[in-house]
């Protein structure tokens, strides 16, 4: 007999479970590029068809319709897109603002490479030599602006 426990162990008995048994991977909340190139469409041009978005996408490389349309399909999997029907076409419209989007994928470094410690974020960008004594001065300016008692934000 197999047990469910064997079997989301990766084996049954001394076996290795095929992998047609294996678990799926864990579906990522965060953007990959192309995810990305398709929701910048949504957030400058609105509602959009596919076929807008395949034409929006243009200048920065051609891409099929079909991929398109994956993409939009795996963006409302994630939350991140909703579509409405229109005679025979869909509609895309973003259900997650870009200013939503780019801070959850800050903090979603943050936990992920600097262990939640903003201070160590931060040091690493102030370690990095591409930045220009203009930035330098207005990160400065914004940490001494910034609330003695600012509450920390999840």
């Amino acid at each position: 007999m197999i047990s469910s426990a064997s079997v989301q162990a990766g084996q049954i008995g001394n076996r290795p479970v095929p992998s047609i048994f294996a678990m799926p991977p864990k579906r990522s909340i965060t953007l990959t590029p192309a995810e990305l190139r398709l929701m910048k469409v949504l957030w400058n041009r609105g509602e959009s068809t596919v076929s807008d978005m395949v034409t929006a996408t243009q200048d920065e490389g051609e891409l099929a319709y079909t991929s398109v349309l994956t993409t939009v399909r795996i963006l409302e999997n994630k939350g991140y897109v909703c579509h409405r029907q229109e005679g025979r076409a869909f509609l895309y419209t973003s259900t997650v603002g870009e200013v939503e989007a780019s801070r959850s994928e800050v903090r979603h470094i943050l936990q992920r490479f600097f262990g939640n410690s903003r201070e160590r974020l931060l040091l690493s960008l102030l370690g990095d030599e591409e930045i220009s004594p203009d930035e330098l001065k207005r990160l400065k300016e914004t940490i001494a602006l910034a609330p003695d008692d600012a509450q920390e934000v999840s």
